[in-house]
């Protein structure tokens, strides 16, 4: 597919080979070695540069790209068209989704307008939460069952 001049796929490929061209021209780097030391792919590289996505990167991969190379991160969210880092249409991953949470959870937290009872449940079940063992995917949930009698 490839992208339109006013699409976000083009102002991030405009983005990413600006990166590129930079750790070729102050590392040394080919997109191999980007990608070893970012973490995404070679494929993924390609695709961001072609403009050939259809949901919005993964912003985990934006952000290990972004750090590898000294990069603000913010520069790639105004690439993409996402001043907040916020995932776009169809984009959302869950890894988003709880940074979003979090990120109004906080917002409720520091509200003056949010009345302290409400402030007090949510540190509770935080607290709840963050005191509870993780349950592993290999271990087999106990459930308690009730002997009739």
């Amino acid at each position: 597919m490839g992208a339109a001049p006013d699409t976000p796929q083009a102002a991030f490929a405009r983005f990413v080979r600006r990166a590129i061209d930079d750790a070729r021209d102050q590392r040394g780097w080919t997109v191999t070695d980007l990608a070893t030391h970012t973490g995404v792919g070679r494929s993924t590289v390609f695709r961001w540069l072609a403009g050939d996505w259809q949901d919005y990167p993964e912003l985990a991969k934006v952000r290990g790209f972004c750090a590898a190379l000294d990069v603000p991160v913010t520069a790639a969210f105004r690439a993409l068209g996402l001043p907040n880092g916020e995932a776009g249409p169809g984009g959302t991953t869950s890894d988003d989704q709880v940074d979003a949470d979090i990120r109004v959870i906080l917002g409720r937290l520091a509200d003056p307008g949010v009345p302290v009872e409400e402030k007090k449940l949510i540190r509770d079940l935080l607290s709840y939460l963050a005191s509870r063992p993780v349950r592993r995917q290999d271990q087999p949930s106990r459930r308690i069952t009730r002997r009739a009698g």
